[in-house]
């Protein structure tokens, strides 16, 4: 084998199951704390239309913007905060960003702001923060963190002048944005539209898509059986099998002449059909947790299938992967979560990083 294809970077998987009726389940606050979200996948096996209440709920995510070149001292602008950052469901992040060679910025629905910087941009602004997690020898990046609903930042405070003097004058700062809002009222709405009149803009919908698939192989999962020790498939096979459906690869390789092939992991069953739904763009925790009540209600009714699949992928570029741990890149910047919503209302989740990243809560 070669020596790269051993030096396989770690990755990180935790596995979690509860019952979305215990009082103790953590399933809102895990959806809540992933912030910056781009796609989301559906599949329901034995399913071969779209539900109606599932549709009208994918349809009604709220859309996006993608701001041009916007100074990132707008986001400490005084109506700025207090319309829209300190009362949440607020995010915006750094479009088209790398990580792992330019500035990111992001902000969380918490007012958190995040600055993941080079070297030289840190020491520029002269802002306090922290070399970055996933250095080398030297520190080339660092990361620093606002919390703009402190009261230290407060407008018109020292701290708040001095901050603003930095994004504003001693290293104005202007990059492509995307911002998007929760069911915000008539006041945000004003202010982000001020806002996003001073420059150039584009608004979004998030996209979506789906289609159903025919007599496919399947997982055979079982609700108690989380790590696949005794009767489910693990865990790694089980994401692995349901990449391979999202990305149309046959599942049903024969071992002759191809140098790899790819099963479906046992135990397994074949299904006639399954419906795979797809959303890209820029999706708010809000409209993830929304979608998951959905899918929970759809074993109201009698249903073929024991189990349906949510899976919601973040951006690979984002500086944060849940709440305000550092995201980091290396080779795939990968971080997403998984859950597999069983009829009793059991759940399984699943939620990944790749090898720069903190354990997922």
């Amino acid at each position: 084998m070669s020596p790269e294809l051993e030096k396989c970077p770690r990755s990180l998987l935790v596995c979690e199951k509860s019952n979305f009726l215990n009082e103790k389940s953590r399933h809102d606050i895990h959806v809540s704390k992933h912030n910056f979200n781009y796609k989301i996948s559906v599949l329901i096996p034995e399913c071969g239309i779209l539900p109606a209440n599932i549709s009208s709920v994918l349809h009604s995510f709220s859309s996006y913007y993608l701001v041009r070149d916007l100074p990132v001292y707008q986001l400490l602008e005084e109506t700025f905060l207090e319309s829209l950052v300190k009362k949440g469901n607020f995010y915006a992040l750094s479009y088209n960003t790398k990580i792992d060679e330019d500035n990111a910025i992001a902000l969380l629905s918490s007012g958190q702001l995040i600055l993941s910087l080079d070297k030289d941009t840190y020491e520029q602004l002269g802002l306090e923060g922290r070399p970055s997690l996933y250095n080398h020898k030297k520190a080339m990046r660092f990361v620093v963190t606002l919390d703009l609903t402190d009261k230290s930042l407060t407008p018109g405070t020292k701290r708040y002048q001095r901050v603003l003097s930095s994004l504003k004058d001693r290293l104005p700062l202007r990059y492509d944005f995307l911002f998007t809002k929760y069911n915000t009222g008539s006041d945000e709405d004003q202010t982000l539209n001020k806002l996003l009149s001073r420059y150039s803009y584009e608004e979004h919908k998030p996209a979506f898509s789906h289609h159903t698939l025919k007599n496919i192989p399947c997982p055979t999962l079982y609700p108690s059986d989380i790590q696949g020790k005794t009767l489910s498939c693990d865990p790694h096979h089980f994401l692995e099998w349901l990449g391979a459906v999202n990305l149309d690869i046959s599942c049903e390789n024969a071992a002759d002449s191809f140098l790899s092939t790819y099963v479906c992991p046992e135990p397994q069953s074949s299904v006639s059909q399954a419906l795979l739904c797809t959303v890209t763009g820029f999706i708010s925790p809000e409209n993830v947790f929304v979608l998951l009540q959905e899918l929970r209600q759809y074993f109201d009714d009698p249903k073929f299938t024991p189990w349906i699949s949510l899976t919601v992928h973040g951006f690979m570029d984002s500086p944060v992967s849940w709440g305000a741990t550092e995201h980091g890149f290396l080779k795939g910047g990968e971080n997403l979560y998984n859950f597999v919503c069983f009829k009793n209302q059991d759940y399984w989740l699943h939620m990944a990083t790749g090898a720069q990243d903190g354990c997922p809560p």
